[in-house]
């Protein structure tokens, strides 16, 4: 499926979720988001971590409403419970399950974003790795000063700033060498075309997600 075709459609269901009040549908989400990572081959201890780590927010979330909430206390903390984890399972057959360069190339090409903002994402993103070799780098220099630069230390990321800072200088006059024109007309190596079946994918998703909300009785 198209990338951004599939970040419009969870953006839409996580819109529409946020204000439904009917548990059955969340559960029913989170059932169907597991299914389709499933089917992308995502590891099972990949599934238990998203089971497990939102647990905590989600207790939270139940006990206060449950204890401090007003009218229907119990229908609502479960709402709000359920409502948690089909946020996190949704957002995870986007995570898990799309290439960030094809998400890049699909919005440069298919909604027109901004050439100068779609490269400097994905310059960004491929960054991250390094800038996290640095951070280790910074740390170990430390030691050998006798300072003990802890993950909470200002000093440790005011220093990463300076260097991602020098690393961006060096990537902006990278790109002009390479001939990448601000607002240019450009053409792509790579393609990534709307097909009619992303948008079938796109329609019949959205009407399955308006049967769940207007049509289907849930008790």
């Amino acid at each position: 499926m198209n990338p951004s075709i599939k970040l419009l459609l969870l953006f839409i269901i996580a819109l529409e979720i946020s204000f439904s009040l009917i548990i059955s549908l969340n559960i029913a989400l989170v059932i169907l988001a597991i299914g389709y990572l499933l089917l992308h081959h995502t590891k099972c201890r990949t599934i238990g971590w998203l089971l497990i780590v939102p647990l905590l927010p989600a207790i939270g979330l139940w006990s206060t409403q449950y204890i401090n909430g007003t009218g229907n206390k119990t229908l609502m903390a479960w709402v709000l419970f359920t409502r948690i984890y089909a946020f996190v399972f949704t957002g995870a057959t986007f995570t898990l399950t799309t290439n960030i360069l094809q998400l890049a190339d699909s919005l440069e090409q298919n909604w027109h974003l901004p050439s100068k903002f779609a490269y400097g994402v994905l310059a960004a993103y491929n960054l991250v790795p390094k800038i996290q070799h640095e951070v280790k780098i910074i740390r170990a220099a430390g030691l050998m000063r006798g300072q003990q630069l802890s993950f909470w230390s200002p000093k440790l990321y005011f220093k990463a700033i300076l260097v991602s800072i020098n690393w961006s200088q060096n990537l902006a006059q990278a790109m002009t060498s390479h001939g990448f024109v601000e607002d240019a007309p450009r053409t792509h190596y790579r393609h990534c075309p709307l097909r009619w079946q992303d948008w079938a994918i796109f329609i019949v998703g959205l009407g399955l997600i308006q049967l769940g909300l207007f049509v289907i009785p849930w008790s």
